[in-house]
């Protein structure tokens, strides 16, 4: 049970960020705002389906 709650040094957990892949960013602005504008209609017929429905 002791070793769940043991934790790493900070110092370790640094060098191990540093040695990791990151990911590439791909989604540019025009992405970005089409999949915003898409979860705002999404909702909005989501809330109209409940309000007819109620």
């Amino acid at each position: 049970m002791k070793n769940s709650f043991r934790k790493k040094p900070l110092s370790l957990l640094l060098e191990e960020m540093k040695d990791e892949h990151r990911l590439n960013r791909v989604l540019g602005p025009v992405a970005l705002t089409s999949l915003g504008v898409g979860c705002i209609i999404g909702t909005g017929i989501f809330v109209l389906i409940g309000v007819a429905a109620h």
